[in-house]
């Protein structure tokens, strides 16, 4: 526990997947202030949350977005953040992995409008 209160919050940020520290990178090469990670929001865990803009992130990895019961629970989870004044960006693993240019793009995009309103 010392060692995690000396680290350097601002640069540290605890992901719980592969694909999460490959959305940390993104947001670092988009010049983006790095997010809170894994926090909760009306009793929801989101994994990426900008407090300061309202924004949340969640990161669709293979394993437990596939079936449609999941995307059932994605999508009602989705509706009560958007419910509660969230604006709210899903990217999957393969837009993570294979389209780093987009995703970076849609988030400065976003960031930048959501900065100046």
């Amino acid at each position: 526990m010392i060692v995690r209160r000396r680290l350097d919050l601002r640069t540290f940020r605890l992901t719980e997947s592969e694909l999460e520290r490959r959305f940390l990178s993104l947001v670092g090469r988009a010049g983006i202030d790095r997010p809170e990670t894994g926090a909760r929001i009306g009793g929801h865990k989101v994994d990426f949350l900008w407090p300061r803009l309202g924004l949340v992130v969640e990161t669709d990895g293979l394993r437990y977005h596939r079936t449609a019961a999941q995307q059932t629970v994605d999508r009602r989870r989705d509706q009560r953040l958007t419910e509660a004044g969230l604006t709210l960006l899903r990217f999957t693993h393969a837009q993570v992995r294979y389209e780093r240019d987009e995703v970076e793009r849609t988030l400065r995009t976003v960031v930048s409008r959501l900065t100046t309103e």
